[in-house]
């Protein structure tokens, strides 16, 4: 293994860490994945993060025949980070978590709308929510494709929600952004009267936010 792919595997574990202690998934339930070269590194399916070891995760090659190696299985997810990373080339990451606020949404089925101009950090005017499939299905992966058309994130219904990046450690940026708007627009339905940014006060947001957090981390 070159040292490079080890490095990148142990961030990958390291995230994951990272977003359990930030209260952004619970458990093993959400999974992340990084490009490297012509392969994606993928946690393995049910086993928790704290005993996790870079050899451990699965590289699944991103050509037709989507053959895996390694010593565990992928998580049960592969198939949406697989077509994902195979129809967007820019991704570089992907993360998939069950936060407690993005999850609440989805569990109703809504989109978040622009309801605050970080919206726009999502590549459009809303975050959609995807339609139901069952986990780890094709059927899921085809909704989660047509949901990030043009976007960098989504919410998974009566599931979760999902972030990709250009790097691992923009696409967990994006998650916790993500839950962040998850949770002030979860309160403010309960206050009602929810203002939405216009299409022409977002094409302005869109404009001054186009090189905001390229260097963002989740360190410190």
């Amino acid at each position: 293994m070159e040292f490079e792919e080890y490095q990148l595997r142990q961030a990958i574990i390291e995230q994951c860490l990272w977003m359990n202690a930030q209260g952004l998934n619970q458990g093993s339930s959400g999974n992340i994945s990084a490009r490297y070269k012509d392969q994606l590194l993928i946690t393995p399916t049910a086993m928790a993060y704290a005993a996790m070891r870079p050899e451990m995760l699965a590289a699944i090659s991103l050509e037709d025949n989507a053959e895996w190696q390694g010593s565990h299985q992928p998580s049960s997810e592969w198939r949406f980070h697989y077509d994902l990373m195979r129809a967007r080339p820019e991704v570089g990451a992907i993360v998939h978590t069950h936060s407690t606020y993005a999850t609440s949404l989805a569990l109703t089925r809504r989109a978040i709308p622009a309801v605050h101009y970080m919206i726009a950090l999502f590549g459009g005017n809303d975050v959609r929510c995807a339609e139901y499939a069952t986990y780890g299905t094709q059927a899921l992966s085809n909704h989660i494709l047509a949901a990030m058309q043009e976007r960098k994130a989504c919410l998974l219904a009566n599931h979760g929600m999902l972030v990709a990046g250009e790097t691992l450690t923009k696409a967990m940026w994006l998650a916790s952004e993500l839950e962040t708007l998850a949770q002030q627009y979860y309160h403010a339905l309960q206050l009602g009267d929810v203002v939405i940014l216009t299409d022409e006060q977002m094409a302005e947001v869109h404009t001054k936010l186009a090189n905001y957090g390229l260097g963002q981390t989740t360190e410190n």
